[in-house]
């Protein structure tokens, strides 16, 4: 969230007038496990007062596994909560989950069936794609990379996932999930996985990012961040 959403919005101001800048405030969490992810998400009314004290035009709450494992469809009684809190702060602020962003962009993709790699545990992963299920998409084949520390996550090499997606299989696959989780990198091969595929690839960041600029009343385009970006929704 603190790397990539800057890094396509600070890209889209390349070729678009707007200008924006980044506020952020911190949730606890070391280990990507159900117990710290439950706790880490009690914190978020915390993070939308503060960040609401700075009067930010939208809210961006990172942590896509953190949202889909307090339940299913959960993002919208969180995206609701957190924007009450800011009007008690006497705001009204939009807040975009990760979660909730990565379906809404599976829609406007159109998407059907979809396969998506994921950093975390194998339960956690099943978690994951049982709540994309539930909101109406056919998960055709998944990837849990097992990596259980938060930080090793981030330093997961995007190298590698063109590799990882060549051992999905993709036959009947309208779209490429390449990292269910804003935490792990995959940016800079959102282009090269969809030229090797020749199918469209969205991520949770690159998500967020569209709606983001959606809730700004912007146009939701930023240069090498993949279809859902490219200005065609």
């Amino acid at each position: 969230m603190e790397t990539e959403i800057p890094a396509m919005l600070t890209a889209r101001q390349s070729i678009r007038p707007e200008r924006f800048t980044f506020h952020s405030s911190r949730m606890r969490m070391k280990k990507v496990v159900k117990e710290e992810l439950a706790a880490m998400d009690a914190e978020s009314d915390r993070c939308a007062v503060e960040l609401s004290d700075a009067r930010v035009d939208v809210l961006g709450y990172a942590c896509l596994v953190a949202i889909m494992a307090m339940g299913l469809g959960y993002h919208r009684q969180s995206e609701a909560r957190l924007r009450g809190r800011t009007q008690e702060n006497d705001t009204n602020i939009p807040v975009v989950t990760s979660a909730g962003a990565l379906v809404e962009g599976l829609k406007v993709m159109n998407a059907k069936k979809i396969a998506v790699v994921a950093p975390y545990m194998k339960p956690l992963t099943e978690l994951v794609v049982n709540y994309i299920r539930e909101e109406g998409f056919e998960v055709m084949d998944w990837r849990a990379l097992e990596i259980p520390d938060n930080l090793d996550v981030a330093r997961h090499d995007p190298e590698n996932l063109p590799a990882i997606v060549q051992t999905l299989d993709l036959s009947e696959v309208d779209v490429i999930v390449l990292s269910a989780c804003v935490q792990m990198p995959s940016l800079p091969v959102i282009a090269k996985v969809e030229a090797m595929t020749g199918k469209p690839v969205v991520t949770a960041a690159v998500a967020t990012t569209y709606c983001m600029l959606k809730s700004l009343g912007l146009e939701a385009v930023a240069p090498g961040a993949g279809a859902l970006l490219s200005g065609a929704y």
